[in-house]
């Protein structure tokens, strides 16, 4: 039972799952009550803890999916800055996991007009197209889609490959940064079952352009992270006029 207190009613149903999450009353990705037993329960009304599950879902604490219910959300395995870059190798290392890569193909294909506008001015005809699925402790986290002008590759072996970036450094291409845009998604037909995803996790699509120290576009990548396991930031400073 939820005891009265000065604070709205709401509030303190909010801080009472909290606590029972906490405290592993509710495991990560369990199905919480029924709104009427959660409410009897609680010894509020329905509409009161509707409120709370609300705010909850807005912070991340909960999921609802309609018609199923309301499951406690699993919390991020890996936070990361947006401004540091850092190859998935090392993201799902410094989180104390085993990084492993799923080969799911690779071909060299004509470049398009829109290759040879990306990765101008190095001219190239031809890109060196793959595509992988990076897993931590053997679960899949990242689609990744790489695309490079093959010309810069001849005579290196991608068989070997487990991390893109140690790869162009062995090449001689070292990244030295990296322009990056970033786009939520919902589920996708292909990558979510590819990431053995639900129904209901989306998708973080960063799609980066990598430099080398000479600002040449020597990458081209889309990695498709899943929400459920990556949290970005951001460091933001004002700056006064």
């Amino acid at each position: 039972m939820i005891k009265s207190d000065q604070r709205p009613l709401y509030l303190q149903v909010i801080d009472r799952i909290k606590q029972d999450i906490e405290q592993k009353v509710y495991q990560e990705g369990e199905k919480l009550p029924s709104e009427f037993d959660l409410s009897k329960q609680l010894g509020i009304s329905r509409a009161t803890l509707r409120e709370a599950l609300r705010l909850l879902e807005e912070e991340g604490i909960v999921i609802r999916r309609h018609g199923v219910g309301t499951f406690v959300h699993a919390k991020p395995l890996f936070s990361a800055g947006i401004e540091e870059l850092h190859s998935v190798t090392d993201m799902i290392a410094q989180a104390n996991m085993e990084p492993g890569t799923i080969f799911l193909s690779s071909s060299i294909k004509e470049a398009t007009e829109d290759d040879k506008s990306k990765f101008s001015p190095i001219e190239t005809e031809k890109i060196l197209e793959i595509e992988r699925v990076r897993t931590a402790n053997h679960t899949p986290i990242v689609y990744c889609l790489d695309r490079l002008p093959y010309e810069r590759l001849q005579g290196f072996s991608i068989h070997d490959l487990k991390s893109i970036f140690t790869f162009l450094e062995q090449s001689g291409q070292e990244i030295a940064y990296a322009v990056t845009y970033i786009e939520p998604m919902g589920y996708h037909p292909t990558v979510s079952e590819i990431l053995e995803c639900d129904p209901e996790t989306s998708l973080l699509l960063l799609k980066q352009v990598h430099y080398n120290q000479q600002d040449e576009p020597i990458l081209y990548s889309l990695n498709y992270f899943r929400a459920d396991k990556f949290k970005f930031h951001v460091l933001r400073k004002r700056i006064k006029a």
